[in-house]
């Protein structure tokens, strides 16, 4: 009797300490994959200074979640960055959750499906469609994790940021007939944090990588266009927040001022930090205070749009 008690006590605490503080895993989807076919590879993690993820096969995500005494409601969804070829899991995605867990705010890691290995029907599709389906299963878990559904937002880090901008300018509110509850909720965030992103395919300012990986060498202008976010932001797109370094050579700075610009001329808040040094791929910039500092002027913004709702 008492070693049944006692390991019903262990089970509970494991349970306890997966809910708060640490890392668990969910997939993104039951069953069948969409828009997915079977290839018979398998994803491959590449451990050297940074974690990298290539061929995900089974998008998901990672909970990370604050302590209740100082959780503000507030959630983000991380979308690492890796030119649409890879994941830089830690450097911009575990670590920066992390981050956001020591400022009272849950984040999600997404481990999204890339467009380059043969494993989707329609490859340009599939990354939105698991930042969409992650978005929903936020929403749909908000109760449960102590976010304010409402709160929720999603963020990226170079082709990362292409696919978080990408959400918040290609979202829907949910359909409320749909059979999967999940699917009811609406896939809108309510903001845009956006690392030195890619943002166009149109103009000569364009990460060509990041364009190609997603739609191809010789893709449709109709697809061009619409995957140029800076292109496509209405009146109910997000506010955001923006870093990038002036320095940046891989992405050019300019991804973002087109965002800006955008936003601006559709009156939605945005803020900006252009940062005189950083290069790219900074993740948390920790080597180097001055690039670090877009850390603390994030929590400001956040602090002053968590009093905005």
């Amino acid at each position: 009797m008492k070693k049944t008690t006692a390991i019903l006590l262990l089970l509970l605490f494991a349970q306890s300490a997966l809910t708060f503080g640490q890392e668990y895993r969910i997939p993104l989807y039951s069953g069948e994959i969409p828009n997915s076919k079977y290839t018979g590879a398998t994803e491959k993690t590449e451990k050297k200074d940074i974690i990298l993820i290539s061929n995900v096969q089974t998008p998901d995500i990672a909970v990370f979640l604050p302590s209740p005494r100082f959780a503000t409601g507030q959630a983000v969804i991380i979308c690492p960055g890796g030119g649409y070829w890879v994941l830089a899991y830690d450097l911009e995605g575990t670590d920066i959750a992390k981050f956001f867990n020591s400022i009272g705010i849950a984040a999600v890691v997404l481990k999204y499906r890339l467009p380059t290995y043969g494993n989707c029907t329609e490859p340009y599709k599939v990354p939105l469609m698991d930042a969409q389906r992650a978005m929903r299963l936020v929403r749909h878990n908000a109760a449960k994790w102590n976010i304010n559904p409402g709160k929720v937002g999603i963020m990226g880090f170079s082709a990362g940021g292409h696919l978080a901008s990408t959400l918040g300018t290609h979202f829907d509110y949910g359909n409320k007939s749909a059979i999967d509850s999940v699917g009811q909720k609406s896939c809108r965030p309510d903001f845009m944090i956006l690392m030195y992103p890619v943002i166009t395919f149109t103009d000569s300012t364009m990460h060509t990588g990041s364009k190609e990986a997603l739609l191809g060498k010789n893709p449709e202008s109709s697809l061009v266009q619409l995957f140029s976010n800076e292109l496509q932001v209405k009146e109910d797109t997000p506010p955001a927040f923006f870093v990038h370094a002036d320095n940046d050579s891989g992405v050019p700075v300019e991804n973002t001022l087109l965002m800006y610009k955008a936003l601006r001329k559709k009156k939605i808040p945005a803020e900006l930090h252009i940062l005189t040094e950083g290069e790219h791929g900074f993740g948390l910039g920790l080597k180097n205070d001055h690039v670090a500092s877009w850390t603390y002027n994030l929590k400001l913004w956040l602090n002053w749009l968590n009093t905005k709702k």
